[in-house]
């Protein structure tokens, strides 16, 4: 990084002496030939690595005086190109970098917000704690199936389903991992039944276990492995009542089902819901934007959760 700074800070080329005297990290060394050696290696090593990160390092010199060529980095090849986000775009990428915080990937968010900011993008991913739009992947079971997926290998996991008394082992080849009403599954192929199958991953017990070598799982043409969890996961039944302010909460009014009718609270909706908990946990992230009306047991949830953090 310091390498990259010293050479995006000027418009001349600069040679290697003069990069190792104005980068921090490169040893000016006792003149012996067995530093300049180190020190050359390391510049290589640098070089080679900024070029396969895809940074723009050019070679050559600044006059015809020169004697020997130099390096640079021009801002033109560096920077970003123009990003055009719209409101809901920004703030799904604020969403995202909060869910890749809570499942270890932080570091990734981290960096991919920097690159939005410095491309004048406003990217809000410091919303009041509580008190925001979450996805939530503390299942343990969650970071291991997603670096599964992205390598494409098999795995293995003991698995208990609902009123089974003891949990089976599965070996499966993943396709992906979707969050649905509050809840992460995994799709793939499962091995044992030869068939595709969806498993939620808080019944995944234990640890997950590789079951062949990255690169070996193909997934099908035309897979949707949203639908596939929707198809699978018994629909839901309840019915929750809310009224949302005018021009707020755009993303709940997507997923809702407008009632038509306008109160003094804002226009009404109705949501669908299985668990009171897990909705109250939702619409509590849109703020004052959103009310309940009913049913009580939502209501109930809703006042219990804001108390809590009032409390905190």
């Amino acid at each position: 990084m310091n390498l990259v700074i010293c050479l995006l800070s000027t418009r001349q080329f600069l040679t290697a002496e003069r990069i190792r005297a104005a980068v921090p990290g490169y040893s000016h060394g006792d003149g012996s030939a067995q530093a300049d050696e180190a020190f050359k290696r390391m510049f290589e090593r640098d070089k080679t690595e900024l070029r396969d990160l895809g940074v723009p390092l050019e070679t050559g010199r600044n006059g015809w005086g020169d004697s020997e060529e130099g390096y640079r980095i021009a801002r033109r090849d560096y920077e970003l190109p123009d990003i055009e986000l719209t409101a809901d775009e920004a703030a799904a990428v604020g969403l995202a970098a909060r869910l890749w915080q809570s499942a270890g990937l932080s570091q990734a968010a981290h960096g991919a917000l920097q690159k939005l900011r410095a491309a004048g993008i406003e990217v809000d991913s410091h919303a009041a704690p509580g008190i925001e739009p979450r996805v939530e992947a503390s299942d343990p079971a969650f970071q291991p199936c997603l670096i599964a997926v992205r390598a494409g290998r098999p795995i293995r996991f003991d698995y208990r389903r609902p009123q089974a008394p003891e949990p089976q082992t599965r070996e499966v080849e993943p396709w992906g991992v979707v969050s649905w009403h509050g809840r992460w599954y995994l799709v793939g192929h499962d091995r044992v039944r030869q068939a595709t199958r969806c498993f939620r991953l808080s019944r995944i017990i234990g640890d997950v276990r590789p079951a062949g070598q990255p690169g070996t799982v193909s997934i099908p043409d035309g897979i949707n492995v949203t639908e596939i969890v929707a198809a699978s996961v018994p629909s839901i039944s309840r019915t929750a009542t809310v009224a949302i302010r005018p021009g707020r909460a755009q993303g709940l009014r997507r997923t809702s089902l407008a009632t038509g009718r306008d109160g003094p609270d804002g226009d009404e909706f109705e949501v669908s819901y299985g668990d009171p908990e897990s909705l109250a946990a939702r619409l509590i992230g849109f703020g004052s934007a959103v009310i309940v009306l009913g049913p009580p047991e939502v209501r109930d949830a809703v006042i219990g959760n804001l108390t809590d953090l009032a409390a905190r």
